[in-house]
C-alpha cells in the first residue's frame, strides 16, 4: 500500500509542492486534520485515468520489468511509492515522471492508523 501523510483543508487534501487532491464526496464530512492516505500500486498511473485524477511529479528510484508489467519505484516528498503499470516501462534512476493519483481509489486513515474511510468499490 502506498501512503502519504497530508492535511485536509476544506474540500481538498494538501500535498507537497502546492498539489491538491480533491476529497471524495463521501469523505467531505471528515474534520480538517492530518491524515494518511493510501492507494494500491495499480491505482497510480502514467496516463490520466479520468478527469478527477491529480498529477504529481515523482522521482524514479528503480524500475523492475516483469514481462508484461513494470513496477516503478518512486519518491514523492517523504514517501516511497510503487506503481504497477502494464507494458515495459524502463525509466532511468533519478528520472522525474508525472504520475496520476485517482482520488476515487484512496483510503484515509487517522493519526492512530484507523481507517476513516475506504475507497468505494469501483470497476478498475
Amino acid at each position: 500500500l502506498n501512503t502519504i501523510v497530508l492535511a485536509k483543508k476544506g474540500p481538498v487534501f494538501l500535498l507537497e509542492g502546492g498539489v491538491t487532491l480533491p476529497v471524495p464526496a463521501e469523505l467531505t464530512g471528515i474534520a480538517d486534520a492530518i491524515y494518511t492516505i493510501g492507494f494500491q500500486p495499480h491505482h497510480l498511473s502514467l496516463e490520466r485515468p479520468n478527469a478527477a485524477a491529480v498529477p504529481v511529479r515523482a522521482k524514479v528510484t528503480i524500475t523492475e520489468i516483469t514481462g508484461s508489467e513494470s513496477f516503478i519505484h518512486l519518491d514523492f516528498a517523504d514517501a516511497r511509492w510503487v506503481m504497477l503499470t502494464h507494458g515495459i516501462r524502463d525509466f532511468e534512476p533519478d528520472a522525474m515522471v508525472e504520475v496520476f493519483i485517482d482520488p476515487r481509489h484512496i483510503m484515509v486513515f487517522d493519526g492512530n492508523g484507523r481507517a476513516v474511510a475506504a475507497a468505494p468499490k469501483l470497476a478498475a
